[in-house]
């Protein structure tokens, strides 16, 4: 089973950055598609980003486009989501996720970290 940790969470104010990272346990993190969701109390937890296997295809929830990108580093079992431009509605838990299939479907992923906090505050 795999492990995700997620790490760089804190509380920015409105048009800062923050960047977060997961780290992935395991020799197969490279075969397998991740992506960043977030949750907040009793909302649905809704995909930001994902990314493919390789790290050649992205996608972005529209409320993220131009502000947050994903990226990953096979060699190190990392994964990033470098967020600007904040805005106090981006205050959620974010969570890190691998897929069992590809990156666009958010269905298919089943494995999660325990989420780092991010709040915004306005």
């Amino acid at each position: 089973q795999v492990q995700l940790v997620e790490s760089g969470g804190g509380l920015v104010q409105a048009g800062g950055s923050l960047r977060l990272s997961c780290a992935a346990s395991g020799r197969t993190f490279g075969s397998y598609a991740m992506g960043w969701f977030r949750q907040n109390p009793g909302k649905e937890r809704e995909v930001v980003a994902t990314i493919s296997f390789s790290g050649s295809s992205t996608y972005y929830a529209d409320s993220v486009k131009g502000r947050f990108t994903i990226s990953r580093d096979n060699a190190k079992n990392t994964m990033h989501l470098q967020m600007n431009s904040l805005k106090p509605e981006d205050t959620a838990v974010y969570y890190c996720a691998r897929s069992r299939g590809g990156y666009s479907d958010p269905k298919r992923f089943d494995s999660w970290g325990q989420g780092t906090q991010v709040t915004v505050s306005s």
